[in-house]
């Protein structure tokens, strides 16, 4: 699977309308885009998100449309491990602790409880 950190912003923002649409045609994603660029600078950031390995087309009629190649569960699996690697030295105890720093606030008492649970599975998968 290609790592998510070779993207640039506007291909991340590519692939999150794919993701969203689950596939589509360049004028859709021109469309979709914030400050979209010309329909010709869109077709060539496809092209090179399907040269990365990133995403798919197939031809229906005269238009191509355009798929993610890797679900976006896997796609955020790979991009996690990769900040965790890069960011926190590979410690999945310091991602955890920054992630909960920096929405303790934020939590509710349901997501709270939910995180409890999750650890206490995490804890009986270990044994």
């Amino acid at each position: 699977m290609p790592p998510a950190t070779s993207l640039s912003r506007r291909e991340r923002q590519i692939m999150d309308i794919l993701y969203r649409r689950g596939s589509a045609t360049a004028a859709e994603i021109k469309e979709d885009l914030p400050e979209a660029p010309s329909y010709s600078a869109v077709r060539a950031m496809l092209r090179i998100l399907e040269e990365k390995g990133h995403l798919r087309h197939h031809a229906d009629g005269p238009r191509y449309i355009f798929t993610p190649v890797v679900s976006r569960t896997a796609a955020q699996k790979s991009a996690l491990k990769q900040m965790v690697r890069t960011f926190f030295d590979g410690s999945a105890t310091q991602a955890v602790a920054a992630l909960l720093d920096m929405s303790a606030r934020n939590l509710s008492d349901d997501e709270l409880e939910q995180l409890g649970k999750m650890v206490e599975q995490a804890k009986g998968e270990g044994k």
